[in-house]
């Protein structure tokens, strides 16, 4: 019964992320509906729990699968909820138990965008990535975020071509068996507890002896009288430098680097001997170092981020470009991450260093140093950003034209009103965002002006909506009787244009929040019009739930 009831109770979960996707949006964070749909969807979730410690869902493209039952089925293209993770490269999600109601919010956030609005700034895999849930883990299609096609058909080839031949495994068979002496022997299987153990023990005896050897090559350096034997010492600490990293033993890399710079920082040290030592330092932020540890960060193994803060802070800004030559290499999104990490802490050293990566030929690893740059905060990134801006792929446009919104000086704003008029609709939402975001009075000024123009009421409903809300963001009186007068105003002509527009005002003044407009929107609730009576009604309730 126990299969039977986990299924059902998965069931409910998928159920429960049903009626949130078509309702979570429609109350504001202080509405007590918004707690009740987090309350009722985290309890399903814990239902589920009782039976497990974790609920997979296996996603393809109109079903969704617990335990090789087929628990969602929809061939929809709106509100399909397979659909909505598998058209971004999610093959699978595992909730783990122990997953937060703020983790939950979070998800359901992401849950409960419109997707098919083409003003998105994201897609799912991204929005998962920033949260950066600790109880919530994604497999993700590869191929979605990698442009070469061929990848995996040369991955394979690459892999046959280093495999060791067919002659030879017959022969290494054959030779096995003529071996004399080899006794017959009872072969007892190891349970999963008894691997865990295993590795563990393995783990430990190697990380003890590694730091029995470091700590004899210290030795040897106090001893150390002559340039001949330093430098022998301090090629002892690159080959361990190098073992380590190869090994996933930062830890004994840190061991390394602390040691070595309490040395360094000594002033009993000679000059001399600290150029030695320097060396150590360099050899940590080279080529082969950094290739070596982000191939550690591909193979899978979790990281604590900690530890990688810390070894970080060891290394000096030429780690940067070494840094972002295998950020264009690496495979996996959890590695990338560590990579965008060590980059936005580095890059504060050297701007300039982070900057040389906008040049890169693939779009995607301009996106990332874009993203960077826009994480470091500098001011002096923006000279760099403004030169992107024009970049060939629309996906680097969006993301630079949100970091010059998040850095905010006054020189980016005649920039971002010339992406107003851009023929992509999605870089002139990103734009209106961005404005939004630097909250300036200048930028409301840009903002007014563009929706005071006469070819404005001829966009498209959700670029118009798109543009009030971020008008909303200002709570001024100007912008209040702005948006009321859109209201008030008659058309004859462009009729349906005209109550568009009305509908997306509304929707604005309901963001606000001002109860001063609530006879007014009580008024136009009695519209002919159904958008308008509905975006009336939900500003109504917002504005009175808010009171």
């Amino acid at each position: 019964m126990e299969v039977l009831d986990d299924i059902k109770a998965a069931k409910e979960v998928i159920s429960a992320l049903l009626k949130a996707k078509k309702s979570f949006r429609m109350y504001p964070e202080n509405n007590p509906m918004y707690a009740k749909i987090i309350d009722d969807t985290y309890l399903k979730f814990k239902n589920f729990f009782d039976y497990k410690e974790e609920l997979t869902l296996k996603l393809k493209q109109n079903e969704i699968y617990c335990d090789l039952e087929q628990i969602y089925y929809s061939t929809q293209k709106e509100d399909n909820l397979a659909l909505f993770f598998f058209k971004d490269g999610l093959r699978e999600i595992t909730f783990k138990n122990g997953f937060a109601k703020k983790e939950l919010e979070d998800f359901l956030k992401i849950l409960t965008v419109d997707y098919d609005r083409e003003v998105l700034d994201d897609d799912v895999v991204t929005l998962m990535w920033e949260k950066d849930f600790h109880n919530v883990k994604y497999v993700v299609d590869e191929s979605f975020l990698v442009e070469d096609e061929n990848y995996e058909t040369g991955a394979v080839q690459d892999v046959k071509g280093k495999a060791t031949g067919g002659d030879d495994l017959a022969r290494a068979y054959s030779d096995a068996f003529e071996e004399h002496g080899v006794k017959e022997i009872s072969i007892v299987p190891l349970t999963d507890k008894d691997l865990h153990i295993l590795v563990k023990e393995i783990e430990k005896d190697g990380n003890e002896k590694t730091s029995k050897i470091i700590t004899i090559i210290f030795e040897m350096l106090y001893q150390a009288e002559n340039k001949s034997e330093y430098e022998d010492t301090v090629h002892f600490l690159t080959d361990a430098i190098d073992f380590s990293i190869r090994h996933g033993n930062l830890e004994s890399v840190i061991d390394i680097m602390m040691r070595t710079k309490e040395i360094v920082d000594s002033p009993q040290v000679s000059g001399e001997i600290k150029k030695y030592l320097n060396l150590v330092f360099s050899f940590a932020a080279s080529d082969s170092v950094i290739k070596l540890l982000g191939e550690f960060f591909d193979s899978g193994v979790e990281i604590d981020d900690k530890i990688l803060n810390e070894y970080i802070k060891f290394l000096d800004k030429s780690a940067i470009k070494p840094f972002i030559t295998i950020l264009g290499d690496l495979k996996t999104i959890p590695a990338r991450k560590h990579i965008i990490n060590a980059l936005i802490t580095l890059g504060k050293k050297d701007i300039q260093s982070v900057a040389s990566g906008l040049y890169d030929s693939r779009w995607y690893v301009v996106r990332n140093i874009i993203y960077v740059l826009g994480k470091i905060g500098d001011k002096q990134a923006v000279d760099y950003l403004l030169r992107t801006v024009n970049h060939s792929d629309i996906r680097v446009r969006k993301e630079v034209i949100k970091a010059l919104g998040e850095l905010g000086t006054a020189g980016v704003l005649q920039t971002l009103k010339e992406c107003l008029d851009d023929p992509e609709v999605q870089i002139r939402t990103s734009a209106a965002r961005s404005l939004g975001n630097i909250h300036s009075t200048a930028a409301k000024g840009i903002l007014l002006q563009k929706l005071s123009g006469k070819n404005f009421i001829k966009k498209d409903f959700n670029e118009k909506k798109e543009f009030y809300e971020v008008l909303s963001h200002w709570k001024d009186n100007d912008v209040v009787e702005f948006i009321m007068a859109a209201i008030k105003k008659k058309s004859f002509f462009k009729r349906a244009m005209n109550d568009e527009t009305k509908a997306c005002a509304i929707y604005a003044l309901g963001l606000i929040g001002n109860k001063d407009v609530l006879p007014l929107l009580q008024k136009v609730k009695d519209s002919n019009n159904r958008i308008i009576r509905e975006y009336a009604y939900t500003a109504v309730k917002r504005i009175e739930y808010g009171q």
